[in-house]
């Protein structure tokens, strides 16, 4: 067994405040660098136009000290027996293999240790998402997979530079798997270009202030770190157990709603995550392989954002969290369950954990968002003979906030980009026709649920399309008196004319040249009451498109133009609804799915029985685990 290196140990220093801030910006500014090089560098739109990749870099012990999708060293590195030294860079794209350090296998994560005086000091790593990583479709994102072997190649962690040399035989076996491999290439090695923008960025710290100064201020950043967290958990999540779930509305197969159940309590000054009660994993490919370290990550991004957007992320307050996820359920689903659809069951964690927020601190959250990461995907070939395959991520509505309306077509990661039009028009066979926002999609409330967007594609070249998409069935719910937004719709238009309804999740759609694929996505629910809506403030959504007239009248009793009538419709309208609800999902399920096709034009998914080869963990085994029995 090769020999770790030495790890630097964590000096007993007090840092002075100059200095603390001096390095805490310091390497704010090495991660926005790392995203700098990636964009200058990368050949695939989805990380150089829509910047879907994350970076991180961490302390000796793996903890991220500043990044976006928190720490996932230890668990990689756990059963790592090959040595690691200077100028070696690590590669991995399977999910099984690391934790769910990544959740599918088009990410492709990639590790550089970082060494000072012979010690190790640091990790500087990157993921990104790969446009293509082979299987049985292009995109590597089947709708109907069963096991993840059909999702393309799983690369478990290997070292794709040993010692600063390529390792040139196992490259090209990677790239022999793939249907893109010069843009493989290119992504590949300008996610390792910006982790070495981390690592030269880190040793010139260590240069600069002297190795123990360095390390030092990283302990007190995730210190400070874990004491904000620590006053916020207490604020926001109540010593009674609160519960909450929601939906995703289908797995592809035809199966589902599958429900995603949370239960939250406090104990003194840490915080319990309980998902006893989530489905057991499904057959197609809707399973989140949640790491539990992102999922303390992504409960840190919540409450921060919403409560104190100043404060660092970094993994300072892990400690204060437990999390409970029963193995064989829809979030810790057993080897080889398919994982490529995971994007709606994470959209929609963020909807549940705001859920059950809300019930203890409601003025302090959200209602829930468009509930996905929709994808469109067209691929064939020209009649010269090259093969295409465009690949966009589409946005929808936020919901309603307290410190605002729902931002109208927006992603839920904030950095996340759209591809410009001209870019898709000039490298793939395709026009867009429109892309708008979809007027009353948004939930009405005090602050409106943000729009969904409406994109038409025109496909220029016989091929295929697939669709990744959620909010088919379910609506994103309104809090405190707000509605829920509208919900997603996939129209594909003949050249003939005729029209047809596509499911939120299909492959291999074919399509011929003038046919035209019409995208709608959810909005947002609405937040606080609808009926105390500034006039002016409806007014100014009608002007610019947002909202309708009708809705303006049914929604939040606004007669435009007519105070004294308005007045009157809003006191008719709250005695006839009495108390602002505190939650809206609108119909119940058992109505949504009795009334599905002919709401949709889609037949209501089905309830699938439980897989035998992936029994559910009981909650009592899962929440002995998570105490440490």
């Amino acid at each position: 067994m090769a020999a770790l290196p030495k790890i630097a140990e964590i000096p007993d220093l007090e840092v002075d405040p100059i200095t603390l801030d001096i390095i805490e910006n310091a390497l704010r500014h090495a991660r926005f660098e790392m995203d700098a090089v990636l964009f200058r560098s990368a050949m695939s739109p989805v990380i150089r136009e829509q910047h879907d990749e994350f970076p991180m870099l961490t302390d000796p012990q793996g903890r991220m000290v500043v990044g976006q999708f928190g720490a996932y060293i230890s668990e990689m590195m756990a059963d790592w027996d090959r040595g690691i030294y200077p100028g070696d860079v690590i590669l991995t794209s399977d999910p099984y293999k690391c934790s769910a350090s990544i959740s599918h296998t088009n990410d492709w994560l990639v590790l550089v240790p970082i060494f000072f005086e012979d010690e190790l000091v640091g990790w500087s790593s990157q993921f990104g998402h790969q446009m293509d990583a082979g299987g049985r479709l292009p995109g590597s994102l089947p709708t109907g997979a069963t096991t993840i072997f059909e999702e393309g190649i799983i690369i478990p962690p290997l070292k794709i530079v040993e010692r600063g040399e390529v390792q040139e035989d196992v490259l090209r076996l990677i790239l022999n798997n793939v249907r893109l491999p010069e843009m493989n290439r290119a992504d590949l090695f300008a996610i390792i270009a910006a982790c070495h923008a981390g690592e030269r960025r880190v040793m010139g710290l260590c240069e600069r202030f002297g190795k123990d100064v360095y390390l030092a201020t990283l302990q007190a950043l995730l210190d400070r770190t874990h004491e904000a967290m620590r006053k916020l958990i207490q604020l926001a999540i109540p010593e009674e157990p609160q519960t909450f779930e929601d939906w995703i509305d289908d797995d592809g197969l035809g199966n589902g709603p599958y429900k995603m159940q949370l239960t939250i309590w406090r104990e003194g000054e840490e915080a319990w995550f309980d998902w006893s009660g989530t489905d057991p994993q499904s057959l197609g490919p809707i399973n989140f392989y949640l790491s539990e370290g992102m999922f303390k990550m992504f409960i840190g991004v919540y409450l921060i954002m919403v409560n104190d957007p100043d404060i660092l992320f970094n993994d300072g307050f892990y400690p204060l969290l437990h999390v409970v996820m029963p193995e064989g359920c829809l979030l810790s689903p057993r080897h080889p369950a398919a994982l490529g659809c995971r994007t709606h069951g994470l959209a929609r964690l963020f909807d549940v954990l705001g859920g059950a927020l809300t019930k203890q601190a409601p003025e302090l959250n959200t209602a829930a968002g468009y509930g996905t990461s929709p994808y469109m995907l067209y691929s064939g070939w020209k009649e010269s003979g090259e093969f295409f395959y465009a690949m966009e991520i589409l946005y929808g509505g936020i919901p309603g906030r307290p410190i605002g309306d729902g931002m109208d077509g927006h992603s839920w990661w904030p950095l996340f980009e759209n591809i410009p039009t001209e870019y898709l028009e000039a490298y793939y066979p395709l026009r867009v026709d429109g892309y708008t926002t979809v007027t009353d999609s948004g939930g009405a409330g005090l602050h409106r649920g943000g729009n969904g967007v409406e994109k038409r594609y025109v496909y220029l070249e016989p091929g295929h399309v697939s669709i990744h998409d959620d909010r088919w069935l379910t609506r994103p719910w309104g809090v405190l008196g707000g509605q829920p937004g509208e919900r997603s719709t996939k129209i594909l238009r003949r050249v003939d004319g005729t029209e047809v309804v596509l499911p939120a999740k299909c492959d291999e759609v074919a399509v011929s040249p003038g046919d035209m694929l019409i995208y709608r996505t959810a909005g947002g629910g609405g937040w606080k009451d609808r009926l105390d809506r500034p006039v002016a403030a409806v007014e100014r959504d009608v002007a610019f498109g947002l909202v309708s007239a009708e809705k303006a009248l049914s929604a939040y009793g606004v007669v435009l133009g007519d105070p004294a009538a308005t007045d009157a419709e809003r006191a008719r309208q709250r005695a006839a609804r009495g108390d602002a609800p505190a939650f809206d999902f609108g119909p119940p399920l058992e109505e949504v799915l009795a009334r599905c096709e002919e709401e949709t034009g889609l037949p209501a998914p089905v309830q699938a029985k439980p897989l035998r080869w992936s029994p559910l963990e009981s909650r009592e085994s899962a929440l002995e685990r998570a105490r440490g029995g």
